[in-house]
C-alpha cells in the first residue's frame, strides 16, 4: 500500500512539475513571511524543565516570596584597598539608581548607615576589643590627620611613628608593611603611574582581608524578553556607568558582573559567537558533499532547493506550535540540515542508479519511486518516532525540540516524493553512463561472506571487552562545566565560590515565621555538611551589652579628636616640603635605617615626594588622601552604634528575609569544596532531611540532574519501543526487526565504552545524543535490512552504500559545526553526536551485512508476478549492476518503449522458473 502511494504521488507530481514547483514556492514564501512575522526565542532558561514538578513548585514558591531577588545582576566591584571599593560601590549604587530606563531597583548589600554604625557589633567581643585599642595607639595619628587633611598633616602624623619607636610604644616591624607599600605608592604617583594605598592598613599595621576588597551591588533590571539577550540593555547601563565614572582597572577599580541575567545573556552570546562560520562551514561542507555524492549540478540545486523550501515550512511549523522558540528547541535547524537532506540524497543516488539502467527520464523517476517507497517511508517513519519520544517528558526545552524536529522529518520526506521528482523532472539532469556504487568494495563483500562467523566473533569479544568501562562511565552533574569560563559572569562566579561567605551555592528554606526560622536554622548548624545559616536573626548581634560598653569607651577617648572642630588651613607647597622634609628626617633618626628596609624607603619616597613641582604635589594629595576622608567618616560612624533590635531593623534588610506575608527565609552555606559534585549532593540531602521545602542551587542541579536524565532515559525507551512496533509492522518477522535493532543497540553500547577511553563525560547537554542516536540511526539500518530482503547479495559495492555513507557526512557535517561551538555544551553535544553517529554508520555498513549474511533465496516454484506500475512511461524492471554487462544492446532497445503484454508476462513467467538468464532477456526483474 505505502508503495502504490508513493508511485502515485511521485506519478502525480512527475505529471505536473511546474504546479508543484509553483505550489512549494508559494508555501515556502508564506512559511518564509509567517516565521519573519513571528520568529521568537525565550532566553528564560527557568522555562526549560516542566513547573509541575515539586521541586520547580518550590523554587517558584519562593520566587514568589522575595521577587527583588529573582532575575537579578549583581555588580561586584573589588577595589586595590577597602577605602577604593568602598567608595566606588557607593558612588555606583548612587548613579545607578538614576538609570532608571534599564534598571529597576538598586541594593548595596550589607552597606547603609545600618551597617556603618553597626559594622563593630557584629564582631566578637574579642575581635572589638582589638579594633577599638588599634584606633586608640593611632589616636595622634588620627588626630593629627582629622585636623589637617593633607599632605603636611600626613607628614606630620607619619612623624608619630619613629618618635612612638623610641619611645618604646609601637615596634617598627608592625608598621613595616604599610610603610614599605606607602613608599611604593608615593614612587609609583611620582612618576606618573597608577597607585592605590589603603590608609586601614597604615593605621592598624594589618593587610586587609579579600573580603574588605570586595563590595556587592544587587541590580533588578528590567528585562525584554522580546530580545535575545534580556537583560543586555542594563548591563551595557551599568558598564557605561562605570566607565563614565573612571571606575577602572588602571585606577585600582574593577567592575564585574555576574547572576542569573548575565549569565544567561553571556552563555546565548557564547552559542551566538561564530555561528555565522559555523553556518557557512556547514552549508560549504553539504554542498561538497553533495557534489561528491551526486556529481550534477542539477541535482545539487533540486536537493539544495527541497532543503531551504523544507526548513522554511518547518521552521513556520515550529512557531505555530510552541509560539516561540527556546535555547534547545532552536537547534531543530542544524538537525534538519544534517538529518532532512539524507532523505534527498537517498532519492537522488536511487534516481542515478534507476537512471544508468533505463535512461528514459520518466521511467526512471517512477523505478525510483519503486525503490524508495518502502525504505524511505519506514526511515521517516523512525526517525520522526525517535523524535516524538521526548514528548512526554518533563524536560521541556528537549520536548519543544522532539516535536519541531520530528515534525521537520515529516516535512523533509513529504518534499523528497514530491518537489524533488518535479525538480528533476524541470531540470532533466543528464544520463548516467557510469553504473553507482563502489564496484571495487565487492571483494570486501565477499570477503566478509567468507568469514563471516570469525568476524561476527571478534566483535563481540572487543565490544565484550570493553564492558568494565561502563564502572568508569561519568556524568557530569555540574552545569558550570557546560559554560565558557572565558565570559565574565561566569568567571567572577567561580571566583565568588572561592569564598564561604560570598558563594552562590546557598540553600534556602521558607518557613511560617521567624520563630520557625531560628529555630531550623539552629538544627541545620548543627550538620557537619552546612558551615553556617543567616537568617533576619542573624542581623541582631549576640552580647551587645559588652560591646557597646567597649566602643562607649574608645569613643569617649577618640571622639573629641575626630570631630575636632578645628582644621587648619591648606598649608604652601614649601610648608608642604618641609614637613615631608622633616618626616623623612625622623625615619632617618631612629638609627633604625640601616636594620629597617622599610624605614630606609619612606625616607628616601618623602625626600623625593618634597622635591616635587606644585602639580606633581596637588595630585598625588588628591590620590593618597581621598580615601583618608572616607576611613575617618568610618570610623566616626563605627564609634556611635545603636542597640539592635529585630523590630528596629532596617526595612531594606528585613524585606529580604521575611516576605510581605510573614513568611521567613533561611540562607543555608555548604561545607567543603563546592565544585565537588559529591560534596554538593551530601550537601543538599543533608538539608533536605531537616528541611523537605528546601531550594536553592545545589538542590536544583541535583533534581534538574534527575529530571534530566529520567526524561532522556524515558525519551529512549520509548524510542526503542515505538521503533520496533514501527519495523514489526513493515517487515512482519522477529528476525528482520533484530538484525535491525541489535547493531544499533551495540553502537550504542560502543558509543558509551568510547566516551570512557576518549574522556568525554555526559553531560546534560550531549545526552540527548543517545535518543537520537536511536531514531537517527535506525534510518540506515532500515535502508540495508530491506535491500538484502530484496535479495542484494553485495551490499558494500551497491549504490545504497553510497547513499548511506554521504548522508552521513552531511550528518556529520552539521554534528561538526556544533563541536566546532565556542560554547562548550554545544560543543560537547556535537561530538558526543558525531561520535555516535560514526559508531552508527560503522554497525549499519560493515556489521550489518555481516550478521544478515545472505540474502533469503525466492521460491522458483512461486516467483512474484510483476506488478503493473501506473506511471505516464512504466518503468522497465532493472538488472543487478553485476549483471549489466550481460545485457545485450538489442535486449535493451526493445525494452525501451515497450509495455510487455498479459501474454509476454505470461510466458516470462513460465521461463522465470526455467532460466532467470533467459527471464532476464525479456526484461523481467530478477
Amino acid at each position: 500500500m505505502i508503495e502504490k502511494v508513493i508511485i502515485k504521488v511521485v506519478s502525480a507530481c512527475c505529471r505536473r512539475p511546474a504546479l508543484t514547483l509553483i505550489l512549494a514556492v508559494v508555501i515556502a514564501f508564506g512559511a518564509a513571511a509567517f516565521t519573519c512575522a513571528n520568529f521568537a526565542i525565550d532566553t528564560d532558561t527557568s522555562q526549560l524543565i516542566s513547573s509541575q514538578l515539586p521541586w520547580r513548585q518550590r523554587e517558584l514558591q519562593l520566587d514568589r516570596a522575595f521577587p527583588q531577588q529573582v532575575d537579578t545582576l549583581l555588580v561586584v566591584v573589588d577595589g586595590a584597598t577597602p577605602e577604593l571599593a568602598d567608595s566606588a560601590a557607593k558612588t555606583m549604587a548612587a548613579a545607578l539608581a538614576k538609570e532608571r530606563a534599564h534598571i529597576g531597583a538598586v541594593d548595596e548589600a550589607e552597606a547603609g548607615p545600618f551597617f556603618d554604625h553597626n559594622g563593630l557589633l557584629f564582631l566578637s567581643v574579642e575581635q572589638v576589643r582589638q579594633t577599638t585599642e588599634q584606633l586608640i595607639r593611632a589616636q595622634p595619628f588620627l588626630g593629627t590627620l582629622a585636623t589637617d587633611p593633607t599632605l603636611r598633616g600626613l607628614a606630620h602624623a607619619l612623624a608619630f611613628i619613629p618618635r612612638g619607636v623610641q619611645e618604646g610604644a609601637i615596634e617598627s616591624k608592625d608598621f613595616a608593611k604599610p610603610l614599605s607599600l606607602l613608599s611604593t605608592t608615593i614612587d609609583a604617583l611620582l612618576v606618573g603611574a597608577p597607585a592605590a594605598f589603603s590608609w586601614n592598613e597604615l593605621m592598624t599595621g594589618k593587610a586587609p582581608a579579600p573580603r574588605e576588597l570586595r563590595r556587592f551591588i544587587r541590580v533588578k533590571p528590567i528585562l525584554d524578553f522580546d530580545a535575545l539577550q534580556p537583560g543586555a540593555a542594563a548591563s551595557e547601563a551599568i558598564r557605561k556607568t562605570a566607565a563614565k565614572l573612571g571606575l577602572s582597572p588602571d585606577k585600582g577599580v574593577s567592575v564585574r558582573l555576574t547572576g542569573p541575567v548575565a549569565m544567561a545573556d553571556e552563555e546565548f552570546g557564547t552559542v551566538a559567537d561564530g555561528a555565522l562560520l559555523n553556518v557557512v562551514f556547514t552549508v560549504a561542507a553539504v554542498l561538497l558533499i553533495l557534489w561528491l555524492a551526486l556529481r550534477s549540478a542539477r541535482l545539487m540545486l533540486a536537493v539544495m532547493l527541497c532543503l531551504f523550501v523544507g526548513l522554511a515550512i518547518t521552521s513556520a511549523i515550529g512557531l505555530a506550535m510552541v509560539s516561540a522558540l527556546n535555547l534547545i528547541s532552536v537547534a531543530f535547524a542544524v538537525l534538519f540540515v544534517g538529518i532532512g537532506v539524507d532523505f534527498g540524497i537517498q532519492v537522488a543516488v536511487r534516481y542515478r542508479k534507476e537512471r544508468h539502467l533505463d535512461n528514459d527520464l520518466a521511467r526512471a523517476l517512477a523505478a525510483t519511486a519503486a525503490g524508495i517507497a518502502r525504505p524511505l517511508t519506514l526511515a521517516a517513519a523512525a526517525t520522526a518516532a525517535g523524535f516524538y519520544a521526548f514528548l512526554p517528558t518533563d524536560y521541556r526545552g528537549v520536548s519543544e525540540l522532539g516535536l519541531i524536529s520530528g515534525t521537520g522529518m515529516i516535512v523533509a520526506f513529504v518534499i523528497s516524493v514530491t518537489l524533488l521528482p518535479a525538480l528533476l523532472m524541470l531540470l532533466k539532469p543528464p544520463s548516467e553512463p557510469e553504473p553507482i556504487g563502489y564496484r571495487r568494495l565487492a571483494p570486501v563483500d565477499r570477503f566478509m561472506a567468507r568469514h563471516r562467523v570469525p568476524i561476527l566473533v571478534i566483535a563481540a569479544l572487543a565490544i565484550a571487552a570493553g564492558l568494565p568501562l561502563f564502572k568508569q562511565l561519568k556524568f557530569d552533574f555540574n552545569p558550570l562545566n557546560l559554560r565558557s569560563a572565558k565570559v565574565e559572569s561566569v568567571a567572577t562566579l567561580l571566583d565568588l565560590m572561592k569564598d564561604p561567605e560570598t558563594t552562590p551555592n546557598v540553600i534556602n528554606v521558607l518557613t511560617a515565621s521567624t520563630d520557625e526560622a531560628h529555630s531550623i536554622a539552629q538544627r541545620l548548624d548543627k550538620l557537619p555538611e552546612v558551615s553556617g545559616t543567616v537568617t533576619l536573626q542573624s542581623f541582631v548581634p549576640k552580647d551587645q551589652d559588652q560591646k557597646l560598653t567597649i566602643i562607649a569607651d574608645a569613643e569617649a577617648l577618640l571622639g573629641p579628636t575626630l570631630d575636632s572642630p578645628e582644621v587648619k588651613a591648606p598649608p604652601s607647597d614649601n610648608e608642604t616640603r618641609q614637613a615631608l622634609s622633616d618626616a623623612a628626617d625622623a625615619f632617618l633618626a631612629t638609627g633604625q635605617a640601616q636594620e629597617t628596609t622599610a624605614n630606609a624607603d619612606i625616607a628616601r619616597s618623602l625626600k623625593a615626594l618634597a622635591q616635587a613641582n606644585g602639580a606633581r604635589l596637588a595630585s598625588i594629595e588628591n590620590t593618597l588622601l581621598s580615601g583618608l576622608k572616607l576611613r575617618l567618616e568610618q570610623i566616626r560612624a563605627s564609634l556611635q552604634p545603636e542597640r539592635v533590635m529585630l523590630a528596629q531593623l532596617p526595612q531594606d534588610l528585613t524585606r529580604d528575609w521575611v516576605s510581605e506575608d510573614g513568611r521567613a527565609r533561611i540562607e543555608v552555606r555548604p561545607n567543603g569544596n563546592q565544585n565537588d559534585n559529591a560534596t554538593m549532593q551530601r550537601f543538599a540531602a543533608a538539608v533536605l532531611q531537616v528541611a523537605p521545602e528546601a531550594t536553592g542551587t545545589p538542590i536544583l542541579i541535583q533534581e534538574s540532574a534527575k529530571t534530566i536524565v529520567s526524561a532522556f532515559l524515558q525519551a529512549g525507551a520509548l524510542a526503542l519501543i515505538v521503533i520496533t512496533l514501527t519495523l514489526f509492522l513493515v517487515l512482519r518477522r522477529p528476525s528482520d526487526v533484530l538484525v535491525t535493532l541489535v547493531p544499533l543497540l551495540l553502537a550504542g553500547v560502543v558509543t558509551l565504552e568510547l566516551t570512557v577511553l576518549l574522556g568525554l563525560p555526559l553531560n546534560f547537554a550531549n545526552i540527548i545524543a543517545l535518543p537520537l542516536l536511536l531514531g537517527v540511526g535506525v534510518a540506515f539500518k532500515i535502508y540495508y535490512v530491506l535491500a538484502w530482503r530484496e535479495g542484494e547479495t553485495s551490499l558494500l559495492a551497491s549504490a545504497l552504500t553510497r547513499a548511506v555513507l554521504f548522508s552521513a557526512m552531511t550528518t556529520a557535517s552539521a554534528f561538526a559545526s556544533l563541536w566546532l561551538s565556542n560554547h562548550p555544551g554545544t560543543s560537547s553535544m556535537g561530538k558526543l553526536l558525531s561520535l555516535s553517529l560514526a559508531t552508527t554508520l560503522v554497525a549499519a555498513v560493515l556489521f550489518q551485512p555481516i550478521l544478515m549474511g545472505p540474502p533469503r533465496q525466492v521460491k522458483e516454484a512461486e516467483p512474484p508476478a510483476p506488478q503493473p506500475v501506473p506511471v505516464p512511461a512504466v518503468p522497465q524492471p532493472a538488472m543487478s549492476e553485476e549483471d549489466q554487462p550481460a545485457k545485450s544492446r538489442r535486449s535493451r532497445k526493445k525494452r525501451k518503449n515497450s509495455t510487455p503484454s498479459r501474454s509476454r508476462r505470461f510466458i516470462i513467467s513460465g521461463l522465470r522458473t526455467i532460466s532467470p538468464t533467459m527471464a532476464a532477456i525479456f526484461g523481467a526483474r530478477k
